[in-house]
């Protein structure tokens, strides 16, 4: 796995994300009605480790949330999933589709 320690910053700028204060305690996971192992709480962490390879290759599973915020109402740590999702969408849609920032 390849770090890019700049990643962290280019999600958060002007995209909100935030997840730091993620517990890594599984409820996401469970709640999702998609069944999403990977999601969100994994991509949370290979996103906060730098690890921008792991979020290239889960690209399909970030865009297969359907931001029913199921996860983020019964999150104990209020992350603001929703919100990171999209940070995350908004990242991918410039370095794997290469749209530019309005998705353009």
């Amino acid at each position: 796995m390849r770090v890019d320690p700049t990643l962290r910053q280019a999600l958060g700028d002007g995209n909100g994300f935030d997840a730091s204060s993620c517990l890594n305690c599984g409820s996401c996971t469970a709640l999702c009605p998609l069944g999403l192992e990977l999601f969100p709480r994994k991509l949370f962490r290979y996103a906060l480790l730098g690890a921008r390879d792991k979020l290239v290759e889960n690209t399909d599973t970030v865009y297969s949330c359907l931001l029913c915020k199921m996860c983020e109402e019964n999150c104990p740590a209020g992350v603001h999933i929703t919100d990171n999702v999209r940070a995350l969408r908004v990242y991918l849609g410039r370095e794997v589709f290469h749209l530019g920032p309005r998705g353009v």
